[in-house]
């Protein structure tokens, strides 16, 4: 019997050293370069907007330290939706993991190791920086001639109108404008509207923007943008000079449904929530409201933030309108967060496009919410100057508010059965 104690005490004695073997460390090439492929080099490659390339480990070592200090922040990947509020499931999601972290952190504090170079993953191929997020568009419209762009001097506005000879009516799948690559670093923002009548509406209506951090619009499933025969585009372009003289281009890129194919229904962008009365006293907090009614049910099909250098963090509410026929009840509307960004970056204008299966599903007269914040202190490293009081405008050293917000509207019925739909997912 003694001697079956001890043969069991010897095996748990062997089970308990096995388990306590030191791990394996941890490796750029068996560890790291799949988390950075995924989530980091599509900015960080040879040419790209990134300063670095973090694609080998001999390009990726001197930077190890910083590297840490950006995904610990969550500085970088730029994705600054709480993770914690309203809805977190999203479509191209770059952001890492707790557990993604976890690995950087260990590979760095545990002195940044090469590995086996067998480890490495296939390396990622890129295309120059002209690259088209979208897929290789079926058409492209650019600016006539370039905008020359002086060296020194404050912000520059340019517009122009472009007609493309549209000869007849046609539904986009996806779209997206982005600067030529000898120009993008000087481009703030530029967006695209489509003039369907020039005496009606000079402005027209939204159809694209380009900023850093955004990469094209590809609508849902079965939806798309129409463009009318004869419109004209008009680009409106916000021009940073950097100390050098600048020619300035751009294009917009467009994925077409097939000749004769309508898709069931239409997608657009718009503002959300605007307000333009706004007042932020020097050294100060404020917060600021606006409002937009859904005349009809709707699906949000993704969520973009915009304030600028005092932008602090933006909220997304839906007020769900009172339908019973006793409406006089007590209490307030009911009410729901969407989503927040609560790290708000000017320098990242990033969409959220939602996976569609939790994209907010609204019935008519919902009231979306938008609650902005903005840190006119000397805490906020990017605030120009904290002294000053800041109002609304088109400058970056005047502020915004408001919402992109993409959508399409549905009729009572499918609205009625999507509701359906989901509820019975969730059972």
């Amino acid at each position: 019997m003694k001697q079956v104690v001890l043969a069991l005490l010897c095996l748990g004695g062997v089970a308990q050293a096995a388990f306590a073997q030191p791990s394996q460390p941890v490796t750029f090439a068996r560890d790291v370069a799949p988390i950075l492929q995924r989530s980091c080099q599509n900015c960080h490659h040879a040419g790209a907007i990134a300063p670095m390339s973090l694609v080998t480990y001999e390009e990726a070592r001197p930077w190890a330290r910083s590297i840490k200090q950006k995904v610990t922040s969550r500085e970088m990947p730029p994705w600054y939706i709480d993770r914690h509020i309203g809805i977190t499931k999203f479509k191209d999601d770059p952001s890492l993991t707790e557990g993604e972290i976890a690995t950087i952190v260990k590979w760095v504090d545990g002195g940044a190791l090469a590995g086996n170079q067998a480890d490495m993953p296939k390396p990622r191929q890129f295309a120059d920086v002209d690259k088209w997020h979208i897929g290789k568009p079926d058409m492209v419209v650019s600016l006539p001639k370039p905008y020359e762009l002086r060296a020194n001097g404050p912000d520059e506005f340019y517009d122009v109108d472009v007609d493309p000879g549209f000869a007849e009516d046609m539904y986009i799948a996806a779209v997206e404008t982005k600067p030529e690559a000898y120009s993008f670093k000087v481009v703030h923002h530029a967006t695209a509207n489509m003039i369907e009548d020039e005496d009606e509406d000079p402005v027209g209506c939204f159809c694209s923007e380009d900023a850093r951090g955004k990469s094209g619009d590809i609508f849902p499933e079965n939806s798309g943008r129409l463009i009318k025969a004869g419109s004209k585009i008009h680009f409106n372009l916000h021009l940073h000079p950097s100390g050098e003289r600048s020619l300035v281009n751009l294009s917009i890129g467009f994925k077409l449904y097939p000749k004769g194919q309508v898709p069931k229904y239409v997608a657009f962008t718009q503002h959300m929530g605007d307000n333009n009365d706004l007042d932020i006293p020097p050294g100060e907090m404020a917060r600021t409201d606006g409002y937009f009614r859904l005349p009809k049910p709707a699906v949000l099909s993704a969520f973009q933030p915009h304030m600028h250098n005092r932008g602090k963090a933006m909220c997304m509410e839906a007020i769900y309108p009172d339908i019973r026929a006793d409406s006089a009840r007590p209490g307030p509307a009911r009410t729901e967060t969407l989503n927040c960004v609560s790290n708000y970056q000017f320098g990242w204008h990033i969409t959220y496009p939602y996976a569609e299966e939790v994209a907010p599903l609204l019935p008519a007269g919902t009231i979306i919410h938008i609650t902005a914040w903005h840190d006119n202190t000397a805490a906020n490293k990017y605030n120009p100057n904290p002294r000053n009081w800041v109002g609304y405008g088109q400058r970056t050293i005047d502020e915004m508010s408001f919402a992109w917000v993409s959508l399409f509207y549905i009729e009572e019925a499918d609205y009625q059965q999507r509701v359906a739909a989901r509820k019975k997912t969730s059972e």
